[in-house]
């Protein structure tokens, strides 16, 4: 059962939860997170820029989850679409429920954003979100995403 939980904008004394979080994330995603992060860009853009908005969950009376999401263009479309960077929960608040609703929030914000599409991505071996995004109704298309250093 959802027991009692909050998700709201981002604030500013949020960060150190939300680093901790990234942190979080990207292991469970069997990544890393450079050594040399400016932790202080994200900031900027989150809360002074307003390009990237972020929404945390609070669940039993702390920050157990956030998502990140950015208007982006698409050229085949002809429109904007939000971009879901991050979506993560730890663990405690996984399975209960709070994945829809936090997407129920992000359909929300797209739309208010005039953006009829929410694009994101997983990794392929994220197989219990592959399924939820499945239930959600969400349509996969099989890429390869190419980072390149400059």
């Amino acid at each position: 059962m959802l027991e009692e939980y909050s998700i709201r904008d981002a604030k500013p004394g949020d960060m150190d939860e939300i680093i901790g979080l990234c942190y979080e994330h990207a292991a469970f995603e069997k990544a890393e997170i450079s050594g040399h992060v400016d932790w202080k860009v994200l900031e900027d853009h989150i809360f002074h820029h307003k390009d990237v908005y972020c929404l945390v969950v609070e669940y039993q009376d702390q920050v157990a989850g956030f998502a990140t999401l950015m208007k982006q263009f698409s050229t085949w479309d002809a429109a904007y679409y939000l971009y879901l960077d991050c979506l993560y929960l730890k663990s405690v608040a996984r399975g209960i429920g709070l994945g829809q609703v936090m997407m129920q929030k992000v359909a929300a914000l797209a739309k208010a954003q005039g953006c009829g599409l929410v694009q994101w991505q997983t990794p392929v071996f994220n197989e219990p979100a592959i399924r939820f995004y499945d239930r959600l109704g969400a349509v996969s298309k099989d890429k390869k995403r190419f980072y390149w250093k400059v």
